[in-house]
């Protein structure tokens, strides 16, 4: 993912993926590819396997369960949702600005142009 910090969900889901595509993964290639620290990965696992969304196999192997399929299904979509609105909220977010600036004068508009591509990259930097 993207973001310089991912949500629980998504880091979840990095988990899913990783024994999803490896079809039996143990905990250090799923720490690795899910770029995890071996506790935070610990305690990922056992709320997931608590979850019903991995099984834990001998020989310190997980599998995904069919619930855990699932939850990659859901969370796929749930990102294009998710995506499609922070685009939509960023076009009414612009056209907030515009209407902002029809209300002042021509240097001030040029400020409100500053401060929202500061306020935008800021944003960026944050995600």
């Amino acid at each position: 993912m993207g973001n310089k910090y991912r949500s629980r969900l998504e880091i979840i889901a990095d988990i899913l993926c990783v024994v999803n595509d490896n079809d039996i993964a143990r905990k250090t290639r799923i720490m690795y590819q899910a770029n995890l620290s071996y506790k935070l990965l610990t305690q990922y696992l056992n709320d997931i396997v608590e979850a019903g969304l991995v099984t834990f196999r001998t020989e310190d192997c997980y599998t995904l369960t069919r619930k855990g399929r699932e939850f990659l299904a859901k969370f796929g979509e749930y990102c294009k949702h998710r995506e499609k609105a922070e685009v939509q909220f960023n076009q009414v977010e612009d056209q907030r600005v515009m209407l902002e600036m029809m209300c002042h004068n021509v240097e001030a508009m040029n400020t409100n142009l500053n401060v929202r591509s500061v306020e935008k990259r800021n944003k960026l930097d944050y995600k």
